[in-house]
């Protein structure tokens, strides 16, 4: 509870920007009310004598007393004018985003894993559109990129290498190069061994052959090391073939498995005691059972990165193993053993640009005054109360050195499904990746190059610690000189690569650009006086690789860039180790993988498999973003568009406050009115299918640039509302002047304003149909049903208020209106008129100014139905036909026809429906016949039982 943290709150950049519109609308509203309260007090005045503003009046119409006229007008215009702030607009977004999150996302069978039964998950519903405009994602490595199911596939004792597999990675590499390896399972030896955790093939020390070796001591350790160092709890039987391994992580389960089938079975732990029953060094066959009295364990931590226990034999010696990175075991070796040292260096690097993870072990001899000694301050800082982490760490590097190096292990983790095709993908659609990784720099770059991250013709910016410069200051012992040496380096490549890649970009800008870099020249580089370099340089490059860092420096990097850069980030992630990053982000998305819930847990979005975001970001992000902004650039048209015909008709009061429309028209013009459609727009307009936002990932980068929510969009809309409101009073105003209704009296104010409100809402409602890129039954029914409402509406209020009241405002005043052949003209021409502008700017800017997906619906416009079946994973446990009627089942029951611009659009089953690739019927008597289908399937199993 101690190491956790508070969630962040996150809102997404939309919602940010929405609130600048706001305010703006505020300035606007402001503005309004100024000029009409500048207005009345200089309009009031005692010459309009039929005002009747002599003697005693108000002092809202006192002209005696301008000022305080200004000041009460002022309030009173604030209130006439509040209909333009869409306060029903935050309702309806998270009304959007919630079925968006729920129906949508969580529902997507393209993003279910079917082995793990694990569908994707929004776990919140503020950042949906966010995922349509990630310009930067930061993953981890190990159980995100890769499938976290850890096996023992090679090792080097005592300067020797042993296993002869060949590795995902080197299958690539030679592939690259142009090399064929055969890699032929029946080549394997008969003492190969393969299962869970274990993977190795060597005659050479499997099954007690270890001992004919040249150095049968050293692999004696080196298995010893592995039985014995772990925190490792055994389940089941004790024997070889039936015990099960309960591991932190499942290094920690493949280093033990490994050890069992090398002769060092561990098989029992108590509180003090490790029991390993181990084949006898000197006959050939004989087991024998050891007990391992375990004195102290130095847990691993992210910051140690090693494990040490402090062990007593049988015999009474004292034995310190320890296992942990290379970079940190190498310093703390003992001198002397030059030549292995090298040997196993070499190693490692092998062993990494196979795409393997390194472990080194070593151990040291202890005397018992050494121990008593080291244990005492050991003791004291276990019970210390305050800073107790920090002083174990500190009484831990009193033990651990003067090691003798063992050898080191190589562990493959082979890469998920879909991860170079999902990259691929998202590269193409202007997202730059990042992978921030523990492991060693040799693996991480094999890892870009399995994940298309980097290819042959990429060019690469490394910057390393492992330098002859750098390993010569740390051979003469000095940390003050070795910060120094590290710093002047990382400073000096930082500011050479700078300059390299601008050049670079500048004269070849097709090629692409790789930053390398190891934790340890991170963290100098992350220093104030060098980050600037270390954004630019990593701006400009298409991707960056951080190998051997820290929880702490993977979110530090990716606040770099969320703060410095100021673009949208996206952290990907599966373990514990990654949630720092997840939560800096804008958006974190958790891996439900091997290593427990953590991610996942403070993550925004989880997904089964890395593959899934390609989905998960061009798909719904994308058209998440595409419908909100929509939505809120629409309600900003259609509330400026009805308070400008309040504000035109104060010009004609003589700026006294006096009300255009009744009260209720103003109250549920945003409630109901024009409520249902807006929410149709953000819940179904797409526009282009699922497959053709995977098929042209460029289409993201509308998102990423923002293309649908930018000021000058904003400024279209005003303007167009700007117009209509002109278009809906005046034309209105002047046009009823000559009117008259069927008694011969001339159409009053509230007859106007009745016919103006009418026009408006018809407008509001068409306008929004012709910005729908997929016209759905839902919009129809919504928009048809609100202009019914509106009718419904005034002849059931006009009633009321005739039973009630003969003076009210709208008394009978439908009635007159719809008496006369000018109403039905006006509700004709006037909507055509307004929208006469918007049809003309749509089609020119569509004809010579499309955007990129208006494109795409030309080329596509003549496509059928692209309906790809489901396909199930080799191990699902239903056959096609069950997963076809699940995927069905799990679908809304609607369907409908509907138009588009360039391509007909499903509806509400069959919207859906596409995007999951099931063909789903059209007519009543097929949704019959999948039931009657349904029923001949079960009634075979009725019969048997009978």
């Amino acid at each position: 509870m101690m190491n956790s943290m508070n969630v962040p709150s996150k809102r997404s950049t939309l919602e940010k920007k929405l609130d600048k519109l706001i305010l703006a609308l505020f300035a606007t509203l402001f503005t309004m009310c100024v000029i009409g309260a500048i207005g009345s007090g200089v309009f009031i005045n005692e010459k309009y004598f039929y005002l009747g503003l002599r003697g005693r009046v108000e002092d809202q119409f006192n002209p005696k007393n301008r000022l305080v006229v200004t000041i009460l007008t002022m309030f009173t215009l604030i209130t006439l004018y509040s209909t333009i702030i869409p306060i029903s607009l935050y309702v309806s977004i998270e009304m959007i985003k919630f079925i968006q999150c729920a129906q949508f996302i969580n529902n997507d069978l393209n993003m279910y894993h079917a082995e793990s039964n694990t569908p994707a998950l929004a776990r919140t519903s503020n950042l949906n559109e966010e995922l349509g405009q990630v310009e930067y994602i930061f993953s981890d490595k190990t159980g995100t990129l890769t499938r976290n199911l850890m096996e023992f596939f090679k090792c080097s004792i005592g300067g020797e290498i042993y296993g002869t597999g060949i590795t995902e990675i080197e299958k690539g590499g030679a592939e690259r190069a142009g090399v064929r390896i055969d890699d032929d399972e029946d080549k394997r030896s008969a003492t190969a061994v393969h299962e869970k955790g274990f993977n190795f093939d060597d005659t050479r020390i499997m099954r007690g052959a270890w001992r004919n070796e040249p150095n049968p001591e050293a692999c004696m350790e080196f298995f010893r090391c592995l039985a014995i160092c772990h925190t490792v709890l055994p389940e089941g039987e004790e024997t070889p073939e039936k015990i099960t391994y309960q591991a932190a992580s499942p290094d920690e389960a493949a280093l033990v498995a490994a050890a069992k089938n090398f002769g060092f079975f561990f098989y029992r732990r108590t509180p003090t005691t490790v029991m390993v029953r181990e084949s006898h060094v000197d006959r050939m066959g004989s087991m024998q059972d050891v007990a391992y009295e375990i004195l102290n364990v130095l847990e691993f931590n992210s910051t140690r990165k090693r494990q040490s226990v402090v062990c007593r034999f049988p015999n009474g010696k004292l034995v310190l193993y320890c296992k942990g990175a290379d970079n940190v075991i190498y310093e703390r070796l003992a001198d002397g053993n030059y030549d292995i040292k090298k040997t196993s260096r070499e190693h490692l690097e092998q062993f990494g640009s196979a795409g393997l993870r390194t472990l080194c072990l070593a151990y040291r001899d202890l005397s018992m005054d050494q121990y008593k000694s080291w244990n005492e301050k050991f003791v004291q800082a276990k019970s210390s109360l305050r800073d107790r982490d920090k002083k174990l760490d500190e009484v831990a590097e009193l033990i651990e050195k003067d090691l003798i190096l063992i050898g080191c292990t190589a562990i493959e983790d082979k890469l998920q499904e879909g991860v170079p095709a999902c990259i691929e993908t998202l590269s193409a659609a202007g997202i730059k990746i990042w992978v921030l990784t523990g492991d060693k720099m040799e693996t991480a770059i094999n890892i870009a190059y399995a994940c298309s991250l980097v290819n042959n013709d990429t060019k690469q910016f490394i910057i390393s610690s492992e330098t002859d410069t750098i390993r010569e200051a740390e051979d003469r012992g000095d940390p003050v000189e070795i910060a120094r040496v590290i710093k002047e380096s990382v400073k000096q490549s930082l500011r050479s690569y700078l300059e390299e890649a601008r050049r670079s970009l500048s004269n070849t800008p097709e090629r692409k650009l790789a930053f390398i870099i190891d934790g340890r020249c991170l963290m100098y580089a992350l220093d104030p006086a060098l980050r600037v370099n270390l954004l630019g340089l990593s701006l400009i490059c298409h991707s960056v690789v951080c190998c051997r860092v820290s929880p702490l420096q993977k979110a530090q990097v990716t606040s770099l860039v969320r703060k410095g850069a100021r673009k949208i980030t996206l952290s990907i992630g599966d373990g514990a180790n990654d949630v720092s990053m997840i939560q800096a982000a804008h958006v974190g998305i958790g891996i439900s993988g091997q290593e427990g819930m953590q991610a996942v847990m403070a993550s925004d979005f989880a997904i089964a498999q890395f593959r899934y975001l390609t989905d998960l970001l061009l798909v719904h992000g994308r058209w998440s973003y595409l419908r909100l902004c929509k939505v809120i650039t629409y309600f900003f048209y259609k509330n400026l568009t009805f308070t400008l015909t309040q504000f035109w008709f104060t010009f004609q009061t003589g700026f006294s406050g006096q009300r255009f429309y009744d009260d209720w028209f103003q109250s549920l013009y945003n409630v109901i009115f024009t409520a249902l459609p807006v929410i149709m727009v953000g819940l179904f307009d797409k526009d282009v299918s699922a497959s053709l936002s995977k098929k042209y990932p460029q289409l993201y980068q509308e998102g990423i640039r923002n293309t649908f929510f930018k000021w000058k969009v904003i400024a279209v809309w005003g303007f167009f509302a700007f117009y209509q409101s002109i278009v809906f009073y005046y034309f209105t105003a002047a046009a009823s002047q000559h009117g008259h209704g069927s008694s011969g009296k001339i159409l009053g104010q509230w007859d106007v304003s009745t016919m103006a409100f009418t026009c408006v809402v018809v407008t509001v409602n068409l306008r929004l149909l012709m910005s729908c890129n997929s016209i759905t039954r839902w919009h129809y029914f919504s928009v048809a049903g609100s202009i019914a409402a509106w009718f419904l509406f005034i002849f059931i209020y006009s009633a009321i208020m005739t039973s009630f009241d003969r003076q009210e405002n709208v008394y009978f005043v439908i009635y007159v209106l719809m008496s006369t052949f000018f109403f039905y003209l006006t509700l004709i021409l006037v909507p055509v008129i307004a929208l006469f502008g918007d049809f003309l700017y749509l089609s020119l800017q569509r004809w010579l100014f499309p955007y990129d997906y208006q494109v795409v619906q030309e080329m596509h416009k003549d496509d059928p139905h692209e309906y790809s079946m489901i396909r199930l994973p080799e191990r699902s446990h239903l056959s096609p036909e069950e997963a076809r009627s699940y995927a069905i089942s799990m679908l809304p029951r609607e369907n409908s026809k509907h138009t588009g611009f360039a391509f007909d659009s499903p509806g509400y089953e069959s919207f859906f429906a596409s995007q999951q690739g099931v063909c789903v019927p059209h007519k009543p008597w097929d949704v019959a016949r999948r039931a009657s289908m349904k029923q001949q399937r079960q009634q075979p199993q009725r019969t048997g039982r009978s």
